[in-house]
């Protein structure tokens, strides 16, 4: 989806306030990681964003085929794991990996064919493909004066 923006200001403390479309939102940290817990933590935004677009993915494509889906669950758990047998990584072992894990229940009367496109469609989210395929990151940094 081209020209998707999103403004993030920081607020007070660690509040975070998103902004997108007439949509505003925060992002905080929970108490433990020294925030004040007033929303979803980066990493819960994240996986929130590739939750939803799994669920309306399975939705339009059901509904473009007409298949009977009641409703659709996406869990997702984000864990950073040390790598084992990994050509790409530090020779002592302790490289870690980012590792989502999801579990993806649908709801619905479907035949073995359907269920197993269903599946296929599950990883066709574009979620799920930005961050598999790895995008390409551009960053501008402007500083300016503040009136403190």
């Amino acid at each position: 989806m081209s020209g998707t923006k999103v403004q993030v200001e920081l607020g007070e403390g660690t509040i975070v306030r998103l902004r997108a479309r007439g949509h505003d939102w925060n992002a905080d940290e929970p108490v433990e990681a020294r925030g004040t817990d007033q929303g979803p933590n980066p990493y819960e935004l994240l996986l929130g964003a590739l939750g939803s677009c799994t669920a309306l993915t399975l939705r339009f494509y059901a509904h473009h085929k007409q298949w009977p889906l009641d409703s659709v669950q996406v869990d997702y758990d984000f864990a950073r794991e040390y790598a084992k047998d990994c050509a790409e990584c530090e020779e002592d072992g302790s490289a870690r990996l980012d590792v989502i894990r999801a579990n993806v229940i649908i709801r619905g009367r479907f035949d073995d064919a359907q269920k197993a496109r269903l599946t296929e469609v599950v990883a066709r989210c574009p979620v799920h493909r930005t961050l598999t395929g790895g995008p390409k990151m551009f960053e501008t940094v402007t500083f300016e004066e503040s009136a403190r």
